[in-house]
């Protein structure tokens, strides 16, 4: 098993982006990301470091894997 990275929002975003997701807008200091045929939505703080439990729940409902995240970022 991977060891969950410390990240920033902005980096979080980025390896999401590349899994399909898509940005769509800010609400406050959230990014919020959509993903065609998903139901659910992704809302990243805009910290500088992700607590690795809110990373960890963002990877959980984007339908990925810790490696897998890992890997794209």
């Amino acid at each position: 098993m991977a060891e969950l990275p410390v990240v920033s929002g902005r980096d979080a975003r980025g390896g999401f982006e590349r899994a399909g997701w898509v940005y769509r807008r800010t609400a406050g200091d959230h990014m919020i990301l959509i993903k065609p045929g998903v139901r659910n939505n992704l809302s990243i703080p805009d910290h500088r470091e992700l607590d690795r439990g809110t990373l960890r729940k963002l990877i959980t409902l984007a339908g990925l894997t810790v490696e897998e995240f890992v890997h794209l970022i």
